[in-house]
């Protein structure tokens, strides 16, 4: 029953929760989300939960308020007796330290994945991880989903002759040929190393880019740099023009100014986190609302979400 399902969000991204309930026609679950005068995070469900299907919608990307908001929420509801808790994570924070990759340093996003299930999340609704085998883990199901569909249906109104898909690295490929077949583009990637985190270096680019029109695809933008790096060797290989397209805008620093100043074309990303749609001429945002949103009735209805892929 509709009057089962509950959403709520904390502050990290309330128009895309807004668009959501928009989408599954229904009002936006009350709740107080603010400070004290001291900055410590205030969390109050100012409606009877007891019994609901809970959806608690809030990317955990910086600060780590948006983190903490989203632990106190799932306490909250947990606290008022809901049902089922559903943390609906558009972007997924901490991600990128999935491994211990040297000596003494911590797998946050295990750690992170811990928090969630002990503050009282039932399971796990997320979208295009940066590392897929973060959903081992959870010992909660997590459903893993994907923006491709939105990206794609934009690309294909603005599919060009002679173009080529580029990833930033051989562990997007497979990422990348689901691109290429759908455009009907031949495939290229780019071989970069990372000297330190955030920052990477573009040693060769593999494929033929000569004439042709190139869309780069990744996960994440952060600084910006990959892209830009990689944007540059492409032109000097004759690639004639450039687009960008990613899930999550991070944008980190000053990386929407060096977008804009950079050869690249345009700059697609999804509202996954909150990216003002005037940031720059050349960043487009598209909603991945009707998606996240078509899942969550999925899990609400007990029916399947992977098909919404098939």
């Amino acid at each position: 029953m509709r009057d089962e399902l509950r959403l709520f969000t904390g502050n990290a991204n309330q128009e895309l929760a807004v668009e959501i309930c928009e989408y599954l026609s229904i009002g936006l679950g009350e709740a107080v989300v603010d400070k004290f005068k001291d900055g410590e995070i205030r969390v109050s469900i100012s409606e009877n939960v007891r019994g609901v299907d809970a959806f608690v919608v809030q990317p955990t990307g910086p600060p780590a308020e948006n983190l903490l908001e989203l632990l106190i929420l799932l306490d909250a509801l947990k606290r008022a007796s809901a049902r089922r808790i559903t943390a609906v994570i558009p972007y997924f924070g901490y991600a990128r330290q999935d491994r211990k990759d040297r000596p003494r340093v911590a797998i946050t996003a295990k750690l992170i994945a811990n928090l969630l299930t002990k503050a009282g999340a039932d399971r796990v609704l997320t979208m295009d991880l940066h590392a897929p085998q973060i959903q081992g883990f959870f010992d909660i199901p997590l459903d893993h989903i994907y923006a491709a569909p939105v990206l794609l249906r934009y690309f294909d109104e603005a599919v060009k002759n002679n173009l080529v898909v580029m990833v930033p690295d051989i562990g997007s490929i497979k990422m990348g040929r689901a691109f290429a077949k759908r455009l009907g583009a031949s495939l290229g990637f780019v071989d970069k190393r990372r000297p330190k985190p955030d920052a990477t270096k573009v040693m060769n680019v593999v494929g033929d880019v000569d004439g042709k029109h190139v869309i780069m695809i990744d996960d994440i933008i952060s600084t910006g740099s990959t892209l830009i790096e990689a944007a540059q060797a492409i032109r000097k290989l004759g690639g004639i023009s450039i687009t960008a397209g990613a899930t999550h805008a991070v944008l980190a620093g000053d990386a929407v100014q060096k977008l804009t100043e950079s050869i690249i074309a345009e700059v697609v990303v999804t509202n996954t986190l909150s990216v003002a749609r005037n940031a720059s001429s050349k960043i487009k945002v598209l909603s991945v609302a009707e998606l996240l949103g078509e899942a969550i009735d999925r899990i609400h209805e007990e029916k399947s979400v992977s098909s919404l892929f098939v």
